[in-house]
């Protein structure tokens, strides 16, 4: 990742690189990411490059858990009423 910020490597905005790093994912797919709004990024300079915020990628990578959790708690929910009424029918 790109450490050169004087605040040692806390800078407030990632590369499309570095956020890529962090998901561990290419940087097409964190491109894919941005370009779908999932995760939000601005271009910035006259070339337009991509730039993540820190907080933004820390809540992103917060919502992917909560995301996970709840899927796994319907899933969990699911399957124990399917289990359920198929053992009444026995």
């Amino acid at each position: 990742m790109n450490d050169d910020s004087p605040a040692g490597g806390l800078a407030r905005f990632l590369t499309l690189a570095d956020a890529a790093e962090l998901l561990s994912i290419t940087t097409k797919q964190a491109y894919d990411l941005i370009h779908s709004g999932e995760l939000p990024a601005i271009r910035v300079g006259a070339a337009g490059h991509w730039r993540v915020e820190r907080s933004v990628m820390e809540s992103y990578i917060e919502a992917k858990y909560e995301e996970t959790r709840r899927y796994t708690l319907w899933r969990q929910s699911d399957f124990a009423n399917v289990t359920a009424y198929a053992f009444s029918e026995l």
